[in-house]
């Protein structure tokens, strides 16, 4: 039995959410979201009032994504009032009597900063139940174990190499079956399906020729056949797209990128709307354990609220780079949404608010040497694994984020050797533009 108390008081957040075990012998209440009595009944959990009131008060008043990044699931602590959360640096809680505590018992389970971080993540994406781990990989690892031996998953065939290889790798291992198409050819999505099919997996805009899916559609071929459907939300992020509100039944997120921002943390998240299936991961999150620190949570949390103003800058950015690299002479394509002839143009301007921080291109000779030469020659892009951070940086996928693809796949997905892949930073435009100018100079000599 569940029995409810809401301080009006809380913006974006109850006051108090009381629970009662289900034997009615105890009442355990605590400041902010419950996660039921996980020790005994790990995959019972309460309704996330703050998840759902947040959604009802952005419906009804329109509340934008700025205010929810800063006050999304959020309010003063109830002990000090310190406007933003503490940082809960402890692994256990007291405990009044066995089993009679407020709420924390084992920080694997639950921590305060962790679930101050949860409640920011399920608002902003307009859920009602964020799960955070300690890697965009480990999130993933948690949806995978969603299946069983012999589940069949229909993937985008241009994937984080990261994903790619924990599915082939990892997951193949125990049985699980992973099909990598173009998720724009709907017939051959449809073909795929069987009855051992449970999942179709999306990243859109893809990483790193930036195609863009359609998420609605896939969300409704989803559901006519009772799949789940997973978005990786990391390039979009909830400031350009929200795919809860266009049919997806789970979002995940490199935490690491756009939403911590500053390239100092490493962090995973999922935010789903159905109570049981956030009861599934959340018991996967207990058992597993992969979960993020107190430290990190906040680094995400302080990171979550200025991804409004970010991005922003982030899209306009891209956009000038963009429209400079494809006027060069010595680039052959530019892969970035905004261009009407990009794959999934269209798309974006329907399901996106925006075309994003990330393009790549290629150049037209295609010779992976003066690939290396143009990102070893660039002064203000940084040649570094992974993006969103504040900083531009610039990857080589062939070498770096998608070694782990074969090559012969790889070219067949389209990711040709001299592809180059830029995370536009914050900087002054005019000097990243002059940067890759005088890089592409020093690569076509």
């Amino acid at each position: 039995m569940i029995s409810i108390k809401i301080d009006a008081e809380g913006i974006f957040e109850p006051e108090q959410v009381r629970i009662r075990k289900s034997t009615d012998k105890e009442d355990f209440g605590r400041k902010g979201l419950f996660r039921a009595d996980s020790l005994f009944h790990p995959t019972k959990l309460a309704i996330t009032f703050a998840g759902e009131k947040i959604i009802q008060m952005a419906k009804e008043h329109n509340i934008g994504i700025g205010t929810l990044s800063i006050h999304g699931g959020q309010k003063p602590d109830p002990s000090t009032g310190a406007v933003m959360p503490p940082i809960y640096q402890t692994s256990t809680y007291v405990q009044e009597a066995p089993g009679k505590h407020k709420g924390y018992e084992y920080s694997r389970t639950q921590n305060p900063t962790r679930h101050a971080l949860e409640n920011s993540l399920a608002a902003i994406e307009k859920g009602k139940f964020g799960l955070a781990f300690g890697s965009g990989l480990a999130a993933i690892d948690a949806v995978m174990k969603l299946l069983a031996p012999g589940d069949e998953v229909i993937a985008s065939n241009d994937l984080y190499g990261g994903t790619y290889r924990l599915f082939t790798s990892i997951f193949a291992k125990w049985g699980l079956v992973f099909h990598f198409i173009d998720l724009n050819n709907e017939d051959e999505v449809k073909g795929l399906i069987n009855d051992k099919t449970k999942m179709i997996w999306a990243e859109t805009p893809t990483n790193p020729l930036l195609r863009i899916f359609d998420i609605k559609k896939l969300g409704q071929i989803s559901k006519s056949h009772e799949l789940t459907l997973v978005v990786d939300n990391t390039f979009a992020t909830p400031y350009l797209q929200t795919p809860l509100d266009l049919g997806a039944d789970i979002v995940m997120h490199s935490v690491t990128k756009y939403l911590g921002g500053h390239s100092d943390l490493v962090l995973g998240a999922l935010v789903v709307r159905d109570e049981d299936l956030a009861g599934k991961l959340y018991f996967i999150q207990n058992s597993s354990g992969a979960i993020c620190g107190p430290m990190d949570s906040f680094l995400a949390l302080r990171g979550i609220k200025t991804l409004h103003v970010r991005m922003q800058r982030h899209c306009e950015n891209a956009e000038a780079i963009a429209r400079f690299l494809i006027s060069h002479p010595a680039v052959k394509k530019v892969y970035w949404p905004g261009f009407p002839g990009h794959i999934g143009h269209e798309v974006a301007n329907k399901q996106m608010r925006g075309f994003g921080g990330m393009l790549s291109f290629e150049l037209k000779d295609d010779a992976i040497e003066r690939a290396f030469t143009l990102v070893s020659s660039l002064k203000i892009f940084t040649l570094a694994e992974s993006l969103g951070g504040v900083e531009s940086l610039a990857g080589h996928p062939a070498s770096m984020t998608h070694a782990a693809i074969p090559r012969e796949d790889r070219l067949k997905a389209g990711l040709s050797d001299s592809l180059i892949r830029l995370s536009v930073g914050l900087e002054d435009a005019k000097d990243l533009v002059k940067d890759l100018d005088n890089a592409l100079k020093l690569a076509t000599e």
